[in-house]
């Protein structure tokens, strides 16, 4: 009989309480190629059962479900009657509406005119955004706690996240550069120690201006879409 693989950084991927989950792609993730470019890369390694490890891989977890599973009932990160998304200062998202979303649109939200935007989530399905970025960035898009400066129930905590742009993005040639940035967050948790409400802070500049710097070429969609196809078992973070 073969045993389910599960992540270490990861809960809620395989096990009896996930029998009846829906996965977005017909089953669970795996997370190779981002945990070893996260082993490789991090700047800090916290010591096991540290509260900042805990927190980390509390987000590694969320996002998981966040980007494979398709209801929000499978969810056990979050406390889905409650769970909230806030991202600079703007009106908090539901759970339904993030997952709807999904997490780089969600993000990527912002309040200036169309003609200024470099990336328009209203433009883009849950779908479309996952696949441009997969394969914008081949390796994943790998996260990483860097302080936390209060514990719970309400957690305070700055974060990096980064990957290597070695794909093309938006009729961008890649770069084989680093795309980072750094964030810090605010989490609300329950006695659970489920996410309530998370806020996010962060310049969406910092982290797009990496994609506009490759050179341009005309847009090739079907390029793109096999590349897409072939990673989509190639989760991030």
């Amino acid at each position: 009989m073969e045993v389910e693989k599960g992540d270490k950084y990861r809960s809620y991927l395989v096990g009896e309480g996930e029998k009846e989950t829906q996965w977005r792609h017909g089953g669970a993730p795996t997370y190779d190629l981002v945990n070893n470019l996260f082993e490789l890369e991090r700047t800090k390694e916290w010591p096991k059962g540290s509260l900042e490890e805990i927190i980390q891989n509390a987000i590694k977890t969320w996002e998981m479900e966040l980007s494979h599973k398709t209801r929000l009932s499978d969810f056990k990160s979050i406390n889905p009657d409650k769970f909230t998304l806030g991202v600079n200062g703007r009106k908090p998202m539901t759970g339904l509406e993030t997952l709807t979303l999904g997490s780089y649109n969600a993000l990527l939200q912002t309040s200036l005119p169309t003609e200024l935007q470099y990336y328009n989530p209203n433009d883009e399905s849950f779908e479309s955004s996952h696949e441009g970025f997969r394969v914008a960035m081949p390796r994943g898009f790998a996260w990483e706690v860097l302080e936390v400066y209060k514990g719970p129930p309400e957690i305070v905590f700055k974060f990096r996240h980064w990957g290597y742009f070695e794909g093309s993005f938006k009729g961008h040639e890649p770069t084989g550069e680093k795309v980072e940035f750094i964030g810090m967050a605010i989490l609300k948790v329950d006695e659970q120690l489920r996410a309530e409400s998370v806020e996010v802070y962060y310049d969406p500049g910092e982290f797009m201006a990496g994609f506009l710097k490759g050179p341009t070429r005309p847009s090739n969609t079907e390029e793109i879409n096999a590349t897409a196809s072939k990673l989509k078992k190639c989760p991030f973070m």
